[in-house]
């Protein structure tokens, strides 16, 4: 006699829609950790966020995505000028402006990835 048992089904579009939104908001949760971690769970957030986008594609999920893929880039771009402008005293206001322009993006996209909303 065979007795298969209960055979492990494939994960539902719910389940799935319920997975993307907490790797999300642990995209995000990284983000903010990065602020005591030197930028190393950034980093971490940031790739997870590349992996993680194209299976996104169609959903309100994928603009999170991108959205923490563009505010990592900017602010490393904007954190490298100030380093190297330091020097004449307008690297700090910079470096100022680049660390509240990450907290401004990641803060705004963790509220409505909460909420279930697309970044806007």
């Amino acid at each position: 006699m065979s007795d298969l048992g209960p055979q492990p089904s494939a994960p539902s579009a719910a389940a799935a829609a319920t997975d993307t939104r907490t790797l999300t908001i642990i995209v995000y949760g990284l983000y903010l950790g990065s602020v005591v971690t030197a930028g190393g769970a950034g980093l971490v957030g940031v790739v997870l966020a590349y992996i993680k986008r194209d299976e996104a594609a169609g959903t309100v999920w994928y603009s999170h995505f991108q959205n923490a893929i563009h505010a990592f880039w900017i602010w490393l771009a904007l954190f490298a000028v100030g380093v190297v402008l330091s020097p004449v005293l307008i690297g700090l206001p910079i470096i100022l402006l680049a660390f509240v322009y990450f907290l401004y993006r990641t803060i705004k996209g963790l509220l409505a990835a909460v909420d279930s909303r697309p970044y806007v």
